[in-house]
C-alpha cells in the first residue's frame, strides 16, 4: 500500500455528495404537504355533500385526471425511461388498490360515528409500523434493523398521534353547510330528542385496521412495482390512478343508488373533494419521485406518516384561528414527532446495493 495521503473531499465535492444523498427530501416534503391537507379538504367536501361516498367519488375523478390522463399523454408525447412489465403493472395496481382502500377505511370509520381525534392518530401511528414490517419482509433485511431505528419509528408514530390528540379544541362555528347547498336549515338541525347513537366498535376497529394495513403496505408495494418497470415514474403512477378510479369512482357510483343516503351532489362540495383527490394524487407522485431520487420505503414512508399529521394540525389551527389555545403537551408531541422523523432518516438500515432495474417484460 502506498504511503501517499488521500486528499479530503473539497467543498464542492461534499456539496455534490450531500445533494445526491438528500435529493429525495423535496419530494417527501411535497407529499407531507399534500397528504397533510388531504383530510381538511375532504372534511369540507363531506360537510357539503352530506355523506362519505360522494366526496370519495370526487377523489377518484381527481386521480383519474392527474394519475391517468396526464401520464398517458406524457408517455405518448415524449415517452420515459423504463418499460412496461406484467409484474410491475400488477404490483402498481395493487399499490393503487391499497391506497384507495386505506382512504375508504378512514371514511368508513367516520361513517360509523368515530371521531377523527382518535381515528387519525391510530392510522398515522400504525401505518409506519406496517410499512416497516412489509419492507423488511420484502427485502429480507431484518438483521440490519437497529434498536435506535425502531425507537425513531415509535417516536414519530407516538408524536404524530400526540399532535392530534393534544391539538387545541376548535371554537364553535355556525353551521354553513345547509345554506351553501340550498337546504332549509330547519330541516338539518337536530331535534331535542336526538341522541348520538352508540358507537359500533367492531366496525370502527375493522375500518381503522383496513386503513392501517392498506396505507402501511402502499409504499413498499409501489416501490417494488416501480423497480419492476425499470425505474419508471409515470407507468406505476398511471396504474395507481387506474386502480383508484375503479375503487373510488366505479364501485361507489354503483353502490350509491342502493343506499338510503341523505347526501346530495353539489358543485361546491365536489370542488373541495376534487381538491382533496388532487392533493392525494400529487402526494402519491411525490412518493414515486422520492423513490426515484434514492429514497427507500423503510424511511420515506415513516417520515411522511410522522409529519403529515403535523401538517394537518397546522392547517386546522390556521383555518380555525386557534393558535392561541396551544398547550405545552402539543408542543412536546410536535418535538417528539420531528425528533422521531430525524432519527428514522439518520439510522435507517442501509440495504445492500440493489440490482439494476429489470428491463425484461416479465
Amino acid at each position: 500500500m502506498s504511503g501517499e495521503l488521500i486528499a479530503p473531499p473539497t467543498r464542492n465535492e461534499l456539496e455534490v455528495i450531500m445533494s445526491k444523498a438528500f435529493a429525495f427530501l423535496p419530494f417527501v416534503l411535497l407529499t407531507i404537504i399534500c397528504w397533510g391537507n388531504y383530510g381538511v379538504l375532504m372534511h369540507h367536501g363531506k360537510e357539503l355533500m352530506g355523506d362519505a361516498l360522494r366526496p370519495f367519488v370526487g377523489v377518484g375523478f381527481a386521480y383519474f385526471a392527474i394519475a391517468v390522463l396526464v401520464p398517458t399523454a406524457l408517455l405518448a408525447m415524449k415517452g420515459e425511461k423504463g418499460n412496461w412489465s406484467r409484474s410491475g403493472v400488477i404490483l402498481s395496481l395493487l399499490a393503487g388498490s391499497v391506497g384507495a382502500l386505506g382512504a375508504l377505511g378512514v371514511i368508513l370509520a367516520f361513517s360509523f360515528k368515530a371521531k377523527p381525534i382518535y381515528v387519525m392518530p391510530l392510522v398515522f401511528g400504525g401505518a409506519p409500523v406496517i410499512n416497516t414490517l412489509v419492507t423488511m419482509a420484502m427485502s429480507q433485511n431484518l438483521e440490519k434493523i437497529k434498536p435506535i431505528f425502531l425507537i425513531g419509528i415509535l417516536m414519530a408514530a407516538l408524536g404524530g398521534a400526540g399532535v392530534l390528540v393534544f391539538k387545541p379544541s376548535e371554537s364553535a362555528k355556525p353551521a354553513k353547510t345547509a345554506e351553501m347547498v340550498g337546504v332549509d336549515a330547519s330541516e338539518t338541525a337536530p331535534s331535542a330528542a336526538s341522541i348520538e347513537p352508540a358507537l359500533n366498535f367492531p366496525m370502527i376497529a375493522f375500518s381503522v385496521a383496513l386503513a392501517v394495513l392498506s396505507w402501511g403496505a402502499y409504499g413498499p408495494v409501489l416501490h417494488k412495482g416501480q423497480m419492476k418497470m425499470g425505474g419508471s415514474r409515470l407507468r406505476p403512477f398511471l396504474c395507481v390512478g387506474i386502480a383508484y378510479f375503479f375503487i373510488a369512482v366505479a364501485i361507489p357510483l354503483l353502490v350509491l343508488p342502493l343506499l338510503e343516503s341523505s347526501g346530495q351532489w353539489n358543485s361546491t362540495g365536489m370542488a373541495w373533494s376534487l381538491a382533496g383527490g388532487a392533493a392525494g394524487a400529487i402526494g402519491a407522485l411525490g412518493i414515486i419521485y422520492a423513490f426515484n431520487f434514492g429514497g427507500k420505503p423503510i424511511f420515506v414512508m415513516p417520515l411522511i406518516f410522522g409529519m403529515a399529521p403535523v401538517m394537518n394540525t397546522f392547517t386546522t389551527l390556521t383555518e380555525n384561528a386557534s393558535w392561541g389555545r396551544i398547550e405545552p403537551t402539543f408542543i412536546v408531541a410536535l418535538l417528539i414527532t420531528i425528533a422521531g422523523a430525524v432519527t428514522v432518516l439518520i439510522f435507517a438500515p442501509k440495504p445492500a446495493p440493489a440490482p439494476k432495474p429489470s428491463t425484461a417484460g416479465n
